[in-house]
């Protein structure tokens, strides 16, 4: 059967040998990525860090062991076979990528790793019918499958409670400064500051086309603006607050959205509901940020709602005013 993928190789065309060589390699990049996740984390998760090195010394173990018997049953060479050589073998996402997402995303990316990983040995043991390959796979199986209570293990060894409380209270405090902190305030000033020369447009010209116009310059605008602006005026590193590029990008994009919020409805041609429903947008927003600023800067909630929602509402009334004026 011709393969959808050209080029790859199917799971289930693979030799005993060439399953093999593909767990090999496969638990030699495990390795690395633990590796690659310890030295990411080590400035300031020191102890997370260790972890994860325990972690890859353990995939090396399996390396060396499924490495002899290969050389036991096939010889010293090991093709070189690689995840992405195999159509519709499982990938691992780049530790870059992982790492932008926090500590916990973290975590729950090992959780998924170690499950794929049993999953590759539950159905590489059906492939072999040699009593010693099967059971070293079986007991690879299993070891993965209890992997997470082993990390749990060494997580109790080099993460107490009170370390790990104190990792995750810096990685949340950090996650807050460098992407809630500027998305809230390119939200709110998308939302807020875009409301008067929306609606002043709309009620001046009860012209949805030129509305949605306005609309759209006004939020790209500022989202280039305030994107910018957080970006280069702090470089992060005496106040902490992170990569300028990932600020500029959090308060850049929630500039835009907060301003195409009320201004996308205007895609609609009749004016009068196009309007009504902007409107109920502008609150649902106003709203929106009276929430995330409760949950995550501990504002409370209905401080937050008397400072956005009144002030919102007071600066969407001016904008009708002026427009229709």
């Amino acid at each position: 059967m011709m393969s959808l993928f050209p080029g790859r190789r199917r799971f289930s065309d693979l030799s005993e040998m060439e399953m093999l060589a593909l767990a090999i390699t496969s638990e030699d990049d495990d390795a690395r990525t633990y590796t690659d996740y310890a030295e990411t984390l080590r400035k300031d998760y020191p102890d997370t860090a260790k972890v994860f090195e325990s972690m890859a010394a353990q995939e090396r173990g399996h390396q060396t062991n499924l490495t002899r018997e290969f050389e036991r049953r096939f010889g010293a060479h090991v093709p070189l076979i690689r995840r992405e050589s195999i159509a519709g073998y499982y990938s691992r996402r780049p530790v870059w990528y992982i790492c932008n997402l926090g500590l916990d995303r973290i975590r729950q990316e090992v959780g998924r790793m170690e499950d794929e990983s049993a999953n590759f040995y539950l159905q590489a043991q059906k492939k072999t019918a040699d009593p010693g390959t099967r059971k070293l796979l079986e007991e690879l199986y299993k070891v993965e499958l209890q992997h997470e209570e082993i990390a749990g293990s060494l997580a109790a060894r080099y993460l107490p409670v009170d370390k790990r409380k104190e990792e995750d209270e810096k990685a949340r405090r950090q996650f807050v400064l460098t992407w809630v902190q500027p998305g809230l305030a390119g939200l709110m000033d998308g939302s807020v500051s875009t409301l008067a020369p929306i609606f002043a447009t709309a009620f001046a010209t009860q012209n949805s086309h030129t509305t949605l116009l306005v609309g759209l310059a006004a939020a790209v605008g500022a989202g280039i603006s305030m994107g910018f602006t957080e970006a280069v005026h702090d470089d992060g590193v005496i106040s902490g607050r992170g990569s300028p590029l990932k600020r500029g990008i959090a308060s850049g994009v929630m500039t835009a959205v907060g301003g195409l919020g009320h201004a996308l409805p205007y895609l609609i041609p009749q004016f009068w509901t196009a309007t009504i429903i902007a409107i109920a947008v502008v609150f649902v927003e106003l709203w929106a940020i009276a929430f995330i600023q409760n949950h995550y800067m501990e504002t409370p909630f209905w401080r937050s709602v008397f400072q956005v929602v009144l002030g919102g509402a007071l600066v969407l009334a001016a904008g009708i005013f002026i427009g229709g004026s």
